[in-house]
Order: structure tokens, then sequence, then C-alpha cells
């Protein structure tokens, strides 16, 4: 007789033992098995398709010549190619090309922050000059827009505010596409609306309390800009360049009412010397010459226009000051490549609304 316990029946015992013995018969089994070994057998194939384009990435880093920025950085900078250098490869071009042949290459920008590279960056490093001239048509419209503030002057005071509010229109959003801002609604809002309000404080205070009226309402207008944009949840630096950009604007449309201010024969005289003035600058002469061209012409024109008023010969003076202040906005309106649009905005409103306090204050010495 055995000397083990004796142990009772188990009826479960066979059921426990049955799938244990069908799991370990898994491993086992042919179609399992080539299903755990397929990743393993297919290791070795993608690691070389990995490091094919590593590989190919390596060779073209090794033949880059030139002077270049980084070239690991994925973000490709401007390759500089003198005449007579060396042949480059880039990678995309689907070989290699000749010394000269092509501009150089922009594209996105590096970790290191420019967004883009712009034209007037891209003619400066090409060594061009970034400044075009808005040209004859935008010189044309300027001409048409002081010939028009030069007759409704002569008519009164409400007549020369339609187009004078056409003129500051035309500046608030003609500096903002100046400055790359576009579209700047709130902006131009602001800076028109400061406008409107410097031309009806100024009818209502009238010319005597002209620059109460102006500078008192810049003031406020600074003030509110500032408040604005302290307001706004950008960051700093486009807060600043912001504030800047609505100030500056703001400040042009509201000095243009320097022509509701001034003596009705200065406006007369300056506003047609700054179109005649405009017009000889757009004419095809080198710089130098153009630049003394257009003032002689826009002298001409005050004694010409002041002839037939009080001002007579002094309308030289006052002609070649308002031209004076017309260049330098016609120069402020050709830098940076300004656009098709800006040389119809900026380009053709800054002439006037820069004349606008010298015709002032002439108009007040001469007067």
């Amino acid at each position: 007789m055995s000397n083990q316990p004796y142990e009772g029946y188990d009826p479960y015992a066979q059921q426990h033992q049955q799938p244990q013995q069908q799991h370990q018969a898994w491993p086992q089994d042919e179609y399992a098995q080539q299903y755990r070994q397929q990743p393993y057998q297919q290791q070795p194939y993608q690691q070389q398709q990995y490091q094919q384009p590593h590989d190919e990435a390596q060779q073209y880093t090794q033949q880059w010549q030139g002077q270049t920025w980084d070239t690991q950085v994925q973000g490709y900078q401007p390759v500089h190619e003198e005449p007579g250098a060396a042949v480059h490869a880039t990678p995309g071009d689907g070989g290699q090309r000749g010394a000269a042949e092509d501009p150089p290459v922009y594209g996105p920008s590096t970790l290191a922050g420019n967004s883009r590279v712009t034209d007037a960056q891209r003619a400066r490093l090409e060594g061009r000059s970034p400044i075009i001239e808005p040209g004859m048509q935008p010189a044309a419209l300027t001409a048409l827009l002081g010939v028009l503030v030069s007759g409704t002057a002569a008519i009164g005071s409400y007549a020369l505010l339609v187009p004078l509010v056409l003129l500051q229109a035309v500046t608030a959003a003609g500096w903002f596409r100046l400055n790359g801002m576009w579209p700047a609604r709130q902006g131009i809002a602001l800076a028109f609306l400061g406008a409107l309000v410097s031309d009806v404080a100024l009818l209502v205070a009238g010319r005597d309390n002209a620059p109460a009226a102006i500078l008192g309402t810049l003031g406020v207008w600074v003030l509110l800009c500032l408040v604005l944009q302290l307001r706004s949840h950008a960051d700093p630096d486009e807060r600043m360049y912001g504030l800047m950009a609505t100030v500056t604007s703001s400040a042009l449309a509201i000095v243009a009412t320097g022509f509701l201010a001034a003596e009705p024969d200065a406006v007369t005289v300056g506003a047609a010397a700054v179109a005649v003035a405009v017009l000889a600058r757009a004419l095809p002469l080198p710089t130098p010459a153009s630049v003394v061209v257009s003032l002689l012409a826009a002298a001409g024109a005050g004694i010409a226009v002041g002839g037939l008023t009080d001002l007579q010969s002094k309308g030289a003076l006052l002609g070649a000051g308002a031209a004076v202040c017309a260049l330098i906005g016609h120069r402020v309106a050709s830098y940076d490549y300004p656009s098709r649009f800006v040389h119809f905005t900026a380009g053709v409103a800054l002439p006037l609304s820069a004349a606008a306090p010298v015709v002032w204050v002439l108009g007040q010495a001469l007067g």
C-alpha cells in the first residue's frame, strides 16, 4: 500500500490542464513563429533605408563651396557668389551650376529668428541700392492733389477741407503700408480719426489758435496710442513697432492740418510749388540734377503763383522751402523697395503732408 496521502477526485483538473497545453502549443505554430520573426528580418533594410539620405546629405555638405552661413541649420542663407568663383553644388538643383549664372538663392529662415529675406536685404547683400522712386504716375497724382489744395485754398476753408481730408486718409494708409504693416485697419482708422479731430478743433478755435489746436490734438492722440498699445497682448517688440507706426502715422496726418491753419495765399503758393517740384523730380535725370531742377522749378512756380497773390516775389522762398520738404517726403516713400501700392499712397501723400508745417511757418513769417 502506498504511503502517499489520499487526494480527492478533482473534476476540473483536466479542464485546467487543457488550456495550459494549448497555450504551450502556440509558440510552436509555424505561422506565429514567422510573424514574430518578421520585424527582425526587416531591420537591416530599415537601417539601410534611413542611412541612405544621411549619406547623401553628408555628400552634399562636403561638396558645398563658397562663403555661406552655417549649413547645418535647416534654413538656407544666401550663397554669395563672386565672378570667377568655383562651381557650387546646391541640394535639390539636380546637379551643379556655373559661377555667377543665377542670383543667390534665399529660402526659409534659420532658427535664429529672421522670418524672411526682404527685397531690400537682398539688394544690400548684392550691393544694390534699396531705393525705388515712385515715378511719373504717382507724381502726377501728387500734382493733381496739390493743384486741388492750391485752388480750394483761394476759395475758402471749407472748400479746402475736401482735398485735405483725402490727403490725410491717404497719408494714414500709406505710412502703415510703407512700414510693411498691412492690413492695419485699426491703426489707419485711429490716425485718420486724429486728423479729423484736428481739423474740427482748428475750425472751431480759428487760425489764431492753430498751434494749440494741432499740438493739443497730437498730444492727446499720442497718449491714446500708448494706452491702446499697452492693452495689446502681442509681443513687446511687436507692440513697440506698432506704437511707433501708429504715432508717426497719426502725427503726419494731423500735421497736414497745417494747410488749414496757414494763410490762404501761402497755401496757394506752397501747394502749387509742391506739385511742380514732384513732377520735375520724376523726370528721367540723374538724382543730383533732378533735385536741382526740382528746387528751381518750385521757386519759379512760387514766383509765378505768388504774383497772383500778396506774396509777390516772396513766393520764391516759400515755394523753395515747401519743395525741400516735399523732396524729403518723396525720398522716404522711395526707401526700402516699396511696392506699387506704397507708391500710390505714401508716394502721393507724403510730399504734400511733409510740406504743410513749412507752408504754415513761412506763411506767418512772410505774410
